[in-house]
C-alpha cells in the first residue's frame, strides 16, 4: 500500500538530492521559457512565430519520445540524466550569446527550441520512471506529487525572476541564469546512490517497444485518462504559448505582465501539487480527476472572456490547480498500473500525449489566433476542453465506486 505519510518521499537521500536540484535548474528553465517568448514577440509582434517556435520545441517530443522510453528502460536512467542534462546547457548559453550580441534571429530561437526539445525526448521519460526507483513503489505518489511541486514551485520564481530579469538586467540574463542552473541537478545526480536497473534484457527496439504499446491498450482505464491529456494537449495547454499576446495587447502589462500571468499560473499548480503531497494518496483517483479536468477547461473559457488583469490572475491560478490535479492524479495512477520494466516505454507514452502533441496543438491555436483572434481561439479551446472533460467525467460518475476508482 502507499505510504500516505506528508512527504514522505523526503526521506529518501536520493530524492532530495534529486529534489532541490531540480528546483534550482526548473526555476532556471522557466527563466528561459518566459524570456525566449518575450524574444519572439519582440522580434516579430506575432502570434503565428510564438505558435511556430513553441511547436518546434516540442515538435522532437512528438517525433523521439517514444523511442526515448524504450531507451530508458535499456541504459541506467541516471547515467541518461547526466547526459541530458549536460547538453541541456548548450541551447542556452547560444541563446544567451546571440542575444546578448544583438544578432539573434527568429529562425535562431526555433533552432535551438528544436535542440532542446530533442534532448528532452529523452530526458522526460527517464525521469518519470526514474522517480519510483529513488523511492519506490509505496512512496510514488508522494515523489510524484513533490516532483509537480517543484516544477511548479519553479513555475512561479522563474517567470517572476525573468520578468524583472528583462526589464533591469536584458533577456541574455535569463539565458545565462538557465545554464548554469543546469549544474545543481548535475551536481545531485553525481551524489546519488540510485543508478537506474536495467531490468529486462532487449529484444530489438521495436519489439521493445510494442510491449509497452500493448500494455496501454490493454488497459481502458490508461488509455481514457491518455485520450483526455492529448486533448488537452492539442487545444487546452498552447493557452499558455499565447500568453505574450494576453500580456502585451489584452492587459498592456508588458513584460512583467506575463512574469505574472506564467507566475499566477503555477501558484494554483504549485497548490495542486502540495495539496496532493499532504494527502499522501488520492483515494479516489478518477473521481478526482473528472473535477480536475472539468476546473481547468472552464478556468480555460473564463480566462479567455475576462478583460480585467488582477481577475485574470485568479482564473489562470484556478486552472493551473485543475491542470496539475488532473496530471499528478493520471500519472499517479498509470505508475502504480504498469510492471517495473514497462515503465518507461509506458510513461514515453505519456510523455507523448503530454508535451509530443503540444507541436500541433501550438500550430492550431497559433494559426487560429492569427486568423481570428488571439482571444476567440482561446475560447474555442477552453469549450471544447468543456465538452470533453464533461463527457469523460460522465464516463466515470456513472460507474460503480468500486469499478471508478480501482
Amino acid at each position: 500500500m502507499p505510504n500516505s505519510g506528508r512527504f514522505s518521499a523526503l526521506s529518501y537521500r536520493d530524492f532530495r538530492l534529486f529534489w532541490f536540484g531540480q528546483i534550482i535548474s526548473l526555476s532556471g528553465t522557466w527563466m528561459q521559457s518566459v524570456a525566449q517568448g518575450w524574444l519572439v514577440y519582440s522580434l516579430t509582434k506575432s502570434p503565428l512565430y510564438l505558435g511556430i517556435v513553441a511547436a518546434a520545441a516540442a515538435l522532437p517530443i512528438l517525433l523521439f519520445t517514444l523511442l526515448g522510453g524504450v531507451i530508458a528502460d535499456r541504459f541506467p536512467k541516471r547515467n541518461l540524466l547526466l547526459l541530458t542534462q549536460g547538453l541541456s546547457i548548450i541551447p542556452a548559453l547560444l541563446l544567451g550569446i546571440l542575444t546578448s550580441m544583438g544578432v539573434i534571429k527568429v529562425w535562431e530561437v526555433a533552432l535551438f527550441a528544436a535542440l532542446l526539445g530533442t534532448i528532452n525526448a529523452v530526458d522526460v521519460p527517464t525521469r518519470q520512471s526514474f522517480l519510483i526507483e529513488m523511492v519506490g513503489r509505496g512512496d510514488v505518489v508522494n515523489a510524484i506529487a513533490l516532483n509537480s511541486a517543484a516544477f511548479n514551485g519553479a513555475r512561479i520564481i522563474g517567470p517572476m525572476i525573468a520578468g524583472l530579469s528583462i526589464e533591469y538586467f536584458g533577456l541574455p540574463a535569463c539565458f545565462f541564469i538557465n545554464a548554469a542552473s543546469f549544474l545543481a541537478v548535475i551536481f545531485a545526480l553525481s551524489r546519488m546512490d540510485a543508478r537506474g536497473d536495467i531490468l529486462v534484457k532487449s529484444e530489438g527496439v521495436v519489439s521493445d517497444f510494442m510491449k509497452g504499446i500493448k500494455f496501454i491498450m490493454g488497459e481502458n482505464e490508461i488509455k481514457r485518462a491518455m485520450v483526455l491529456i492529448a486533448v488537452f494537449s492539442l487545444v487546452g495547454l498552447p493557452y499558455i504559448t499565447l500568453l505574450p499576446v494576453f500580456a502585451a495587447e489584452v492587459f498592456h502589462r508588458g513584460a512583467q505582465g506575463l512574469g505574472f500571468l506564467v507566475g499566477a499560473s503555477g501558484i494554483g499548480a504549485l497548490t495542486a501539487a502540495l495539496g496532493i503531497a499532504l494527502m499522501g494518496n488520492i483515494e479516489h483517483k478518477t473521481r478526482f480527476m473528472s473535477v480536475a479536468g472539468l476546473c481547468f477547461s472552464c478556468a480555460l473559457l473564463a480566462f479567455s472572456l475576462s478583460k480585467v488583469f488582477w481577475i485574470s490572475l485568479v482564473i489562470i491560478m484556478i486552472g493551473g490547480w485543475g491542470m496539475v490535479s488532473y496530471l499528478a492524479a493520471a500519472n499517479s495512477f498509470i505508475q502504480v498500473s504498469v510492471p517495473d520494466e514497462l515503465r518507461g516505454r509506458v510513461m514515453s507514452v505519456y510523455s507523448f500525449v503530454f508535451l509530443g502533441l503540444v507541436p500541433i496543438g501550438n500550430s492550431i491555436m497559433g494559426v487560429s489566433a492569427d486568423a481570428i483572434g488571439t482571444t476567440n481561439a482561446v475560447a474555442a479551446g477552453g469549450a471544447i476542453c468543456i465538452l470533453v472533460s464533461a463527457a469523460f467525467a460522465r464516463g466515470y460518475l456513472r460507474k460503480s465506486p468500486e469499478k471508478r476508482d480501482a
